[in-house]
């Protein structure tokens, strides 16, 4: 199998720097695209275990969009083959100190294009060693 092949990750990554860009900015009609409409597709957010494209679009409907700005760092993206990829990154919000935000998704390649099929959003406190 090949592993981060150029061409993939460059996808990838331009696919999830849309969604940072819809997230923090609460462009809902980007963020239920690039969530795999499915009864599968799965989101565990800080707060809620969303199960279904459906519960997703509905989280995101009904969500705040006030205090959406965050800072992301040590963003890793892993490509597995032509179809596959995990993409992690740390997200800082100011209006939460001390505390340090994670998210994992996992994209497949479908005919439409990259899509989420797979969510996981925490936060912790930020560890000493940070």
């Amino acid at each position: 199998m090949d592993i981060d092949l150029p061409d993939v990750l460059a996808e990838v990554t331009a696919q999830f720097e849309r969604y940072e860009r819809a997230l923090i900015s609460n462009d809902v009609a980007v963020l239920d695209e690039l969530f795999r409409n499915d009864k599968r597709t799965l989101r565990y957010g800080i707060g809620e275990n969303l199960y279904g494209y459906d519960e997703i679009m509905a989280f995101r409907a009904g969500r705040s969009p006030v205090g959406l700005m965050r800072s992301i760092d040590r963003t890793v993206i892993t490509a597995y083959g032509r179809d596959t990829a995990i993409a992690s990154t740390l997200f800082h919000r100011e209006s939460v100190p001390g505390r340090v935000g994670r998210q994992m998704q996992t994209w497949i390649r479908f005919p439409e294009g990259w899509r989420i099929v797979a969510a996981h959003v925490s936060i912790i406190d930020q560890p000493k060693s940070a």
